[in-house]
């Protein structure tokens, strides 16, 4: 038997222990090279397409030329589309020239000041259907060339599928604009940086100085380019170039990741720019989410019809999110190309590629009931009927809904087959009506006012399509509830309408469900609740707020948000005691969403609540609304703005700072009504209460000067002076909005007008009636001209 060697086997095998050392040393490499990663403070910055070309030449290639791309740009040969060859537009009695100088592309119009001028369009916007153009006003002479001043939107627009110039007038809008008013091309309506530029460009600084009413926009390019839907790229530019065989083990590929199995990153991702809402702070990144940045706007009766059927320009999402798609988690690339933009399919494909179903069952005669190959055969133009804006650009409906002339017989509300079938009765009408009608929403827009001609025909054609239905479908036909018999009774003034909205505030645990009664749609419920004063809102809010501090997460924090905002109205309406109020918010301030933490905020002190918040929980309160300053700030060029800190101010008993806000909302809209109102009162409040109040005197002192509360006095009436006649034009352009007439008459009863302060209330109590607080104005300046 050998005997055994003492030594190892690694004295015997030397080329065993460089092996297990080379081993060691490439493990020991790849976990250092694992654990390198990027620094924990690096912060990723924007370093433009180009830098993706190299890696994603395809994903570039199908960007190129998409609408995203063309979105915005410089005024060139290349990019101008409409004829500047030296033509004439004539619009409204103005002859206006569109020209070449050189390179430079030329418009000769009337200007801000009525005068007609010559400008450069320095940019172009849009590529199709319609390409507008854009004029820089106030350029700092100083500006960096990166800087862009103030730009204006013309409204002479190119017509790109007819090959002509149009004038694109606002909505309702017939007579000519004369320059000061906000629609006017040079008005702050046809502002670039107000209206078009965040979702128009990448990377977006407005950065407006309120001091000198100056724009020093920059942006990181001037389309919306990859990195306004992946982030900002420099960490994973940097990531992608190392020479590591890793991502960073914490950020992965330093990208947002929109593949996600939820649906929700990817969908609020292009929410921000597809979306009729506010801004809270204007600095989301791709895949955060929605609320914690924006707050979609509800379903009002201006933009959505009662059932939710897009109405005015609401961008998509606020339809998409009322779909049963969504709630299904269908996404946005389900059915478009997210470079090129295009449908993946084409027609009836982009629908059936997931609707694949028994052979035959949705693309067939037998279920849409018209020719193959017809307009009627479309998918789209039943599920998703479009409603044109901008006067050439139609854009389709994204709830996604089954038809329903049975609804629109019960409540008036538009429906796809009417869409189509009011043309057969075109003929009963007369020309110069029938004439009138271009498009299905221009006879929705008659009938609604007043025309019972137009109304008549529309009523026929529903009743005709509802009786279609039935005879297609028999019992089988679908007919579920519907939360537009809840808004549309409680819009009416029926009384079954606010029970009716209190179970739809209510909703459903079942998703399925969920589908019938939207988000948006309790919401918009519970708001309409509140805005109409009836005194059940109190309770449904309170109950939604109960049902979150039970179980946290369970109401979505648009309906919290809603809840919180309701509660602070009826606080500060006098239904809800103020204890109350900060009883049921404060904890609120603490939620995760900070839609929710901003709507609480507001709601304390609109409540009348927050002088009953001392301590650490004032602080914590004062730094919510600190967020709340910088939500209204972000569109600190809008006088609005301003007007909402100053009233906040107002509330907390912030006298300066309501001062200086309400004058900053004078300073960047000079000719908008509300400040110059809004402060008199405020000073006349502050001068009563310096007779008991000696603190008071300060604040005074700075607004009268050496005089003091005599010229305090006399800033209150030059302010009164100078509200009046934007009062006038105000209730002269509006003359049906009763609150606008309501206004005017109190300043004329200031101004010692009684005759005339009483045609204006009475024509307020006149226009609302049910209105208590209008009547009763008339009632006490009637009693008030007859003890003279």
């Amino acid at each position: 038997m050998p005997k055994h060697s003492s030594r190892s086997i690694f004295t015997r095998r030397p080329w065993t222990v460089a092996a297990v050392a080379v081993g060691v040393l490439i493990a020991g490499v790849v976990m250092a090279d694992y654990f390198r990663g990027l620094p924990a403070d690096a912060v990723a910055t924007y370093v433009g397409r180009d830098a993706c070309v190299q890696c994603h030449e395809t994903e570039v290639h199908a960007f190129t030329g998409s609408h995203h791309d063309l979105a915005m740009d410089i005024a060139t040969d290349e990019t101008v589309l409409g004829d500047f060859n030296d033509v004439t537009f004539v619009n409204d009695g103005i002859e206006s020239r569109l020209y070449r100088d050189g390179e430079k592309f030329m418009v000769y119009t009337e200007g801000p000041t009525g005068e007609m001028e010559n400008f450069e369009v320095k940019y172009v916007f849009g590529v199709d259907p319609l390409q507008q153009y854009m004029v820089e006003f106030d350029r700092d002479e100083n500006a960096a060339e990166d800087e862009v001043g103030r730009v204006q939107v013309l409204r002479i627009s190119w017509d790109v599928n007819r090959k002509e110039w149009f004038y694109l007038r606002p909505p309702d809008v017939s007579e000519k604009l004369k320059p000061g008013d906000p629609l006017h091309w040079t008005g702050i309506a046809q502002r670039w940086q107000t209206m078009c530029a965040e979702c128009h460009s990448t990377d977006l600084k407005r950065n407006f100085d309120v001091a000198t009413q100056r724009y020093h926009t920059t942006f990181s390019e001037i389309d919306v380019s990859c990195e306004a839907c992946h982030g900002p790229a420099s960490l994973h530019v940097e990531l992608a170039n190392s020479n590591s065989l890793f991502w960073d083990r914490h950020r992965g590929f330093a990208l947002v990741n929109l593949k996600t199995e939820d649906s929700a990153p990817q969908i609020e991702t292009c929410a921000p720019c597809h979306s009729r809402r506010g801004v809270l702070d204007g600095k989301m990144s791709p895949g955060a989410s929605y609320t914690d940045h924006y707050n979609l706007e509800l379903l009002r009766s201006d933009t959505y019809h009662d059932d939710g059927q897009i109405k005015d320009e609401v961008y998509v999402y606020g339809s998409f999110v009322q779909s049963k798609m969504y709630h299904q988690g269908i996404r946005c690339t389900d059915c478009h190309d997210p470079h090129s933009l295009e449908l993946k399919h084409p027609g009836n494909e982009t629908c059936t590629s997931c609707h694949q179903h028994a052979a035959g069952k949705y693309d067939v005669p037998s279920h849409h009931h018209h020719a193959v190959g017809t307009e009627g055969a479309m998918c789209v133009n039943c599920h998703m009927p479009h409603t044109t804006y901008m006067a050439v650009d139609p854009r389709r409906d994204h709830s996604f809904r089954i038809p329903r002339p049975d609804l629109s017989v019960e409540l008036n509300t538009p429906n796809a087959c009417s869409g189509c079938h009011v043309e057969d009765l075109r003929k009963t009408l007369p020309a110069e009506v029938s004439d009138e009608l271009k498009l299905y929403q221009d006879w929705l827009l008659a009938a609604a006012q007043g025309n019972e001609a137009v109304a008549k025909v529309i009523a026929e054609t529903n009743q005709w399509c509802d009786d279609a239905c039935d005879k297609w479908y028999g019992v089988q036909r679908l007919k579920p509830p519907h939360f537009a018999e809840a808004l549309a009774a409680l819009r009416a003034g029926d009384r079954s309408g606010v029970s009716k909205t209190l179970r739809l505030i209510a909703g459903s645990s079942t998703p399925a469900k969920d589908a019938l009664t939207p988000v948006i749609a309790r919401a918009t419920a519970l708001d309409e609740l509140v805005m109409q004063g009836h005194g059940e809102a109190a309770k449904a809010a309170q109950v939604l707020i109960a049902e979150e501090e039970q179980t946290p997460g369970s109401v979505h924090p648009i309906l919290l948000a809603t809840a919180a905002r309701a509660i602070g109205m009826l606080g500060g309406g006098g239904a809800i005691d103020p204890g109350d109020v900060q009883k049921k918010l404060y904890p609120l301030i603490s939620h995760s969403s900070r839609l929710v933490r901003s709507e609480a905020a507001r709601g304390i002190v609109n409540g009348g609540a927050y002088q009953r918040v001392s301590g650490q929980k004032r602080k914590n309160l004062d730094r919510v609304l600190d967020d709340v300053k910088d939500e209204l700030m972000y569109a600190s060029d809008r006088a609005g703005a301003h007007m909402g800190w100053a009233m906040l101010s107002e509330q907390r008993a912030q006298w300066a700072d309501a001062i200086r806000a309400y004058s900053n909302a004078m300073r960047v809209e000079p000719g908008t009504t509300g400040p110059r109102t809004n402060l008199a009162a405020l000073l006349d409040r502050l001068i009563e209460m310096s007779r008991q109040d000696n603190s008071v005197m300060e604040v005074l002192q700075a607004v009268g000067g050496d005089e003091g509360v005599a010229g305090a006095q006399k800033k209150v009436d030059q302010l009164r002076r100078e509200e009046l006649p934007l009062l006038a034009r105000d209730a002269a352009l509006a003359p049906g909005i009763a609150d606008l007439q309501y206004r005017y008459g109190l300043a004329l009863y200031l101004s010692g007008d009684l005759p005339n302060a009483r045609k204006q209330l009475q024509r307020a109590a006149e226009l609302a009636p049910d209105v208590e607080l209008f009547s009763t104005a008339l009632r006490m300046l009637d009693e008030h001209m007859k003890n003279q």
